[in-house]
């Protein structure tokens, strides 16, 4: 049943990361990077790394392919965010929690805009190019960081909850259980 459960959870999270991608939401604002900080603490490290790309490549049929360079910098910059998300697991607090959540935004932006300023011809191939890059992706930047901090509380809080709920509901059985004897 263990097994089971978290396969169903692990698809769910998947069809969150599609569907939040495919309805309309502000740019970047997504729950692709606290699924895999999520993903890392709580899943498996393989299943850590699926999360996040099973939900961009689901999502990405609907919403269209890309420069395939550019591509493999937003992925990869998922999975940099499931791998911290392994090492958050043994270093879980809510501090921890949220630097992890603001460095994957700051992962993300970086390593993004800096292929679209290498792979792409929007930008000059100089040091002024690289700048007006990233200069250009700041509102982008604001709404990943936004969203990371947002989902990733949200995720975080549910599961500590549904912890605690679960654990005073097994207790009040057994206390009932107890109680009978």
């Amino acid at each position: 049943m263990k097994k089971n459960l978290k396969f169903l959870i692990a698809l769910l999270f998947i069809l969150t990361g599609v569907v939040f991608r495919l309805i309309p939401h502000a740019p970047n604002f997504t729950p692709i990077a606290a699924i895999a900080l999520f993903g890392g603490v709580y899943f498996s490290k393989r299943l850590a790394i699926v999360l996040p790309l099973g939900a961009m490549i689901i999502s990405d049929i609907f919403i269209g392919f890309y420069d395939i360079k550019i591509m493999s910098a937003v992925y990869g910059s998922f999975v940099l965010c499931a791998v911290l998300g392994i090492w958050l697991k043994s270093h879980k607090n809510w501090q921890t929690i949220g630097a992890s959540a603001i460095l994957s935004s700051v992962l993300f932006f970086l390593i993004t805009n800096f292929a679209v300023w290498a792979f792409s011809p929007w930008y000059a191939k100089t040091f002024s190019g690289i700048v007006q890059s990233y200069f250009m992706a700041l509102p982008f930047f604001r709404n990943s960081l936004l969203g990371d901090l947002f989902y990733t509380a949200v995720f975080f809080a549910a599961y500590e909850l549904a912890i605690v709920f679960a654990s005073k509901k097994l207790q009040v059985k057994a206390n009932r259980a107890s109680a009978q004897i």
